[in-house]
């Protein structure tokens, strides 16, 4: 891995500087082994993943415990090709420990968090949707006759491109991050992009709240006519604005969360109210 592109990409790099992208490198494998639940994800693992460089370029205790402070919101790419962030992040990172107090941290979560949908979107056409079926198409031929080599072969195939994209991408998230993230701070452009980052949540906020919260009322009210169907409340709440219901739950639920109340009260509370609501016949 340390021929041809690994090469260029580390042309221009310190001994420190290949060493801690190294040890990002090989902690990257442990990204989700720590999933910290549906509100962190892999933040804890990421945070691990990228530790060298907060270590390295923090040596104050006070703000080394704000970077990882800063680490710790949501986090969740495609495995094979998360280490791009990981590597922009660790670059963003030196460029705040040399201008502590001038430079906008914000837009080092804001950037990762902005990469979040369109690499997790490269990382699954190539890696789930190409890679990992050549690979299964390749074993399952050499299964039906009977080698028991068709499992290790399955598991090269795939692991071993994803192995030397993790290991470019960490490299260039870094060297990409020298050069382009202090010409972008300095245009304005880091502005620009952490508005859009900011649009790009609050669509994947959108998006999981569609596909992941639902609430349909089963209430029904007599038929307006002699032979006609029971009117459904929930069909008219479609029709007029689909998707408010589950919408308002999130947004009560974001509220009592911006109030203080714990996680898994509320948790616990939403599952007793659907229950109880549930055996009233009153949403189904």
């Amino acid at each position: 891995m340390s021929t041809g592109l690994a090469s260029g990409l580390k042309k221009n790099l310190s001994q420190e500087d290949i060493k801690m992208l190294d040890r990002i490198y090989w902690r990257s494998f442990n990204v989700f082994a720590g999933f910290a639940g549906s509100a962190y994800a892999a933040s804890l693992g990421y945070t691990y993943s990228i530790r060298p460089a907060l270590d390295r370029f923090y040596p104050e205790q006070e703000k080394r415990a704000e970077a990882f402070n800063r680490h710790k919101t949501w986090y969740n790419i495609t495995q094979n090709v998360g280490t791009f962030a990981m590597g922009l992040s660790a670059s963003m990172e030196k460029e705040n420990s040399e201008n502590y107090g001038n430079y906008d941290t914000e837009a080092i979560v804001s950037i990762k968090t902005s990469l979040m949908g369109p690499m997790s979107g490269i990382g699954d056409a190539l890696f789930w949707g190409i890679v990992r079926v050549i690979a299964a198409g390749i074993a399952i031929n050499m299964s039906a006759s009977g080698t028991l080599l068709a499992p290790i072969v399955f598991l090269l195939i795939y692991n071993i491109p994803s192995m030397i994209c993790r290991y470019y991408m960490t490299y260039l998230g870094y060297t990409m991050g020298e050069t382009f993230i202090k010409q972008a701070f300095e245009s304005g452009l880091i502005t620009t992009l952490t508005k859009c980052a900011g649009i790009v949540g609050l669509m994947m906020v959108g998006q999981m709240t569609a596909n992941n919260v639902s609430f349909n009322l089963a209430i029904t009210l007599p038929p307006v006519a002699e032979g006609a169907a029971p009117v459904a409340i929930q069909q008219y709440f479609d029709e007029l604005l689909l998707g408010v219901l589950p919408l308002s739950i999130t947004f009560i639920c974001y509220y009592l969360l911006s109030k203080g109340v714990n996680q898994v009260k509320l948790i616990f509370g939403i599952m007793i109210i659907g229950i109880i609501l549930g055996v009233l016949g009153i949403a189904g």
